[in-house]
């Protein structure tokens, strides 16, 4: 098992935000888990980086428990998060930006060959690599907030609610990009989202959680036939 997550309890004081959740990955999948706003897809998303604590449960990564490991140190074992609403350094340039994902690699002959394969696979921020963040679109900053974070060639990436505050046809790109990391260069992909369709669209496996609990799993297609995904997540 690539990724394992048991019996995750989180809570904020005294309102329990995850309740006994269970998940996991193969290497090489990408998997989605749905929710309405509020079901604690997030919080799910910031225990298995590091970025809060678990009250109960495990997380297993490649057969090693990292539950009481620190967010960068999974930096440095392989694990990588694109944070909600893209969150780039908006006074720093796009390639400031990537620079600041520069955390595995040494080489900086590796890190030229890196930077140039995310030149290919996102052209736009090559021919904005000179300009500063704030002046990209927030599909453009979305695409640098990704790559941010591929730019140390991470084996796991944790991605979520991508679609915020984007436009359905920057949407669109996004969902196309994050597919075609996963279907051709392989990456390992968890991502949480809102937007069900354009996610379980994408997935291989996906787990839909309501209120901080695992309430339906299973082929990602399938659910999306599924009557109770349809009525409550994709509006049919």
């Amino acid at each position: 098992m690539f990724l394992e997550v048991k019996g995750l309890h989180v809570s904020y004081g005294d309102i329990e935000a995850v309740s006994g959740v269970d998940f996991y990955l193969e290497k090489g999948e990408l998997v989605s888990i749905i929710g309405a706003n509020g079901a604690g897809k997030t919080t799910i998303l910031n225990c298995v980086m590091g970025i809060i604590p678990p009250k109960e449960g495990a997380i297993i990564f490649k057969g090693k428990e990292i539950t009481g490991i620190p967010d960068f140190e999974r930096a440095r074992m392989g694990i990588r998060i694109v944070p909600e609403r893209s969150r780039v350094f908006p006074r720093l340039t796009v390639y400031e930006n990537l620079l600041t994902g520069f955390y595995r690699i040494r080489d900086r002959e590796k890190f030229s060959e890196r930077l140039s394969w995310l030149y290919e696979v996102f052209p736009v921020l090559r021919n904005r690599q000179g300009q500063l963040a704030s002046t990209l679109s927030g599909g453009e900053q979305q695409q640098l907030s990704i790559a941010r974070a591929l730019i140390s060639n991470p084996e796991l990436l944790l991605v979520d609610e991508v679609s915020m505050g984007l436009m359905p046809k920057l949407v669109d790109q996004v969902f196309e990009i994050l597919k075609r990391l996963n279907e051709e260069h392989g990456l390992t992909i968890l991502l949480v989202e809102q937007n069900a369709y354009a996610s379980l669209n994408i997935s291989k496996r996906a787990y839909v959680l309501e209120t901080g609990t695992c309430v339906l799993e299973g082929d990602a297609h399938e659910l999306m036939s599924n009557p109770e995904v349809k009525e409550v997540y994709l509006g049919n």
